[in-house]
């Protein structure tokens, strides 16, 4: 378990690293920093699986880079280390199977309220058009991997793949600072590394803020 926050914790230091050495010249330059917060989980009008909970609050650290424009299109690369606090506990202990080795076991540990973490790092890819002045749309297509400290019916313990889409808005608040409200969809697996990997979908709502570099 010592090994995930020493992971993220060199992802962080590279991502403030390259933030410092930030210049004017080059898309593959920091333009924006930011902080964005998300809140999802399972039981909504898409998702609700009566089998189990989950519930997560993410935590993700930005760093926003220009790739052009198209027309009326902006495209923007965001580099996001995170931190998703997990809450999780299964409801139907017949999802754990007598086939299973050890079942009545698993069942007990998984039937347990627990609180997961999950460090990763996503590479996000931005379209963004003005609407209004200052108002702008934006879709978001997230991929990421990371690891999970804490093993459960559906998803092993270890390496996981993250994906992401998210529909907002960004309202420019001042020359160097903006404001971003939107709302997220998400599933992590690990890709049939291992097993098990039934994976979890979520939806939910994100806030974020960015400021303007040089």
């Amino acid at each position: 378990m010592q090994q995930q926050p020493a992971l993220f914790l060199v992802i962080l230091l590279f991502f403030l690293s390259a933030a410092a050495q930030e210049t004017k010249k080059g898309i593959f330059n920091i333009k924006k920093v930011g902080f964005l917060y998300n809140h999802a989980d399972e039981q909504n009008f898409i998702f609700d699986d009566k089998d189990y909970t989950y519930t997560t609050n993410i935590f993700k650290l930005q760093g926003f880079y220009n790739l052009g424009k198209w027309k009326t299109f902006n495209f923007e690369l965001i580099l996001q280390p995170q931190i998703q606090v997990v809450k999780h506990q299964l409801q139907n202990e017949q999802f754990v199977l007598p086939s299973e080795e050890d079942y009545q076991e698993k069942r007990t540990e998984f039937t347990t309220p627990k609180t997961m973490h999950l460090y990763a790092f996503e590479l996000g890819f931005v379209i963004k058009k003005e609407v209004i002045k200052d108002l702008h749309f934006l879709v978001t297509f997230g991929l990421g991997f990371g690891a999970v400290d804490t093993r459960t019916e559906r998803l092993a313990k270890g390496f996981t793949f993250i994906e992401n889409a998210s529909l907002g808005f960004s309202y420019k608040t001042s020359q160097k600072t903006a404001l971003y409200l939107g709302s997220n969809i998400g599933h992590v697996s690990n890709f049939d590394t291992k097993s098990p990997n039934n994976g979890y979908s979520f939806l939910g709502f994100e806030l974020g803020v960015s400021y303007k570099l040089k």
